[in-house]
């Protein structure tokens, strides 16, 4: 039987379905960027948690 590797983490992706870009080029919905979105496949985890920890909640702070 195979085991799970314990540091393997499924960081999933920020998207909510509200798919529409703002006049800086982030979406609506994420706050991500194009080349965010474009990439988040190429990403690692710990890549995907800074942003989503981090990066995103800054904008979203920012546009309110």
């Amino acid at each position: 039987m195979q085991s799970m590797n314990p540091s393997f983490r499924a960081v999933l992706s920020p998207c909510v379905g509200i798919c529409s870009l703002d006049d800086q080029g982030l979406c609506e919905g994420c706050h991500r960027s194009v080349s965010e979105i474009a990439n988040w496949l190429h990403l690692n985890d710990d890549q995907r948690l800074h942003l989503i920890e981090h990066v995103l909640p800054a904008r979203e702070a920012r546009r309110v």
